[in-house]
């Protein structure tokens, strides 16, 4: 999956003859899984129309300050594109929209929009041979750089006037290949290997019943995105669940019993940076399993069981460089009993529910949690979704290794 899947990308069209590439470009992003927006010059409208690039994206494409067409005039707000993007992409830049840029000469709503993006710009100059090294243009490469927007240097080729030189703007396969390097070189945790445990385990009583628990595994399959959106390798080992994770950085291990799951932890942990234990492992599973299916013939039917092997406890014996996270779900002197564990079981760090906070807990799409430390640091969080927790607990990782 590409690292630009889920980003919103807005698109800056000036206008220069290389304004028709934009709509592969376009196309390409799409492809990519990037939501996409468009601003368009007034000049770049005579290159490409905004018919093309609004059908490509699927939004409408924006060039003036207010929509004339519209039976009521309807402002549109150059802010709130610029707070919108995660990302801006100007291309083609022209020497015109370049020198702008660098001069804050707000006449069209995509220097507007400029002026107010809060994300990182990158822009792709396109002009021909002499323009492109021009002392003027050079100076706002140079200019533009240094404040912090990233240039997609131009290619060799043939240009519209017949010269063939530098000035050519970068294929839109190649754009997006920039965007996609540059960004995964920017992410925190490129280079680390993560195990995540998720899901409960079924333990099997015969062939047909088993003991389990209310587990979802949304809380592991949420910190096992998380982290892969910030660059990490992924072992996702799962207890059964019907949940599904596609990510090019997730390798999800099914397993069913805490004995299977137990295997394949010890099976990686070694080679890993990081382990989140944010399964619901049984505690205990039934002694002797029955190979056929128990017949209901009598009024009372009793189990013997016996303890399944603590997966994170094992690890924490055998932990050497591993940053350990541990998970504690608890209903009564919930600190007491999460600082425990810390301890009994060598860990990092614990997070912990409780019962008795409403909103925390099995099968609920929020969850609250406390963050306690080795060094016994608490640092209570308010009720947030789980997709919300699974980001602060990545951030903790992140912190780790900052």
């Amino acid at each position: 999956m590409s690292v630009l899947s889920g980003k919103k990308v807005l698109l800056g069209v000036s206008g220069g003859i290389a304004a028709y590439k934009t709509a592969t470009l376009v196309r390409l992003l799409i492809k990519a899984g990037a939501q996409v927006q468009v601003i368009m010059t007034p000049a770049s409208k005579d290159f490409v129309t905004p018919l093309t690039l609004s059908t490509l994206s699927k939004n409408p494409v924006y060039s003036t300050f207010i929509n004339e067409e519209e039976e009521e005039a309807e402002w549109n707000n150059h802010v709130d594109f610029g707070l919108w993007a995660d990302l801006m992409l100007i291309a083609p830049a022209t020497a015109n929209t370049l020198s702008k840029m660098v001069n804050g000469n707000c006449d069209n709503l995509l220097i507007a929009t400029y002026l107010s993006a809060k994300c990182p710009v990158y822009f792709a100059p396109a002009m021909d041979l002499d323009m492109y090294k021009h002392p003027s243009t050079l100076a706002s490469f140079e200019t533009l750089q240094d404040f912090g927007n990233i240039m997609i240097p131009a290619e060799s080729g043939e240009l519209a006037s017949g010269l063939s030189g530098e000035g050519r703007m970068a294929e839109p396969e190649n754009i997006v290949s920039f965007l996609e390097k540059d960004l995964e070189s920017k992410l925190p945790l490129k280079g680390k290997k993560i195990l995540v445990t998720a899901g409960p385990t079924y333990e099997a009583i015969d062939p047909v019943r088993f003991i389990g628990n209310h587990s979802t595994g949304k809380m592991g399959f949420d910190i096992a995105r998380a982290a892969a959106d910030l660059g990490a390798e992924v072992i996702l080992v799962s207890g059964p669940t019907h949940l599904q994770l596609k990510h090019g950085l997730v390798k999800v291990e099914r397993v069913t019993s805490a004995q299977e799951m137990y295997d394949v932890c010890h099976q990686y942990f070694n080679e890993v940076d990081v382990a989140v234990a944010a399964a619901a492992v049984a505690d205990y599973r039934p002694k002797n399993v029955a190979s056929q299916k128990i017949k209901k013939n009598e009024e009372a039917f009793s189990i013997e069981l016996e303890k399944t092997k603590d997966i994170l406890a094992s690890l924490g014996e055998i932990k050497k460089h591993q940053f350990l996270i541990g998970f504690a779900l608890e209903t009564e002197n919930e600190i007491e009993h999460a600082k425990q564990k810390i301890q009994k079981k060598n860990l990092d760090l614990i997070v912990l529910n409780s019962l008795n906070d409403e909103g925390a807990g099995f099968g609920k799409p929020t969850n609250k949690v406390t963050f306690i430390d080795k060094n016994f640091v608490i640092e209570p969080m308010d009720l947030k979704s789980k997709e919300e927790v699974a980001q602060d607990i990545v951030n903790k990782i992140v912190k780790q290794y900052a």
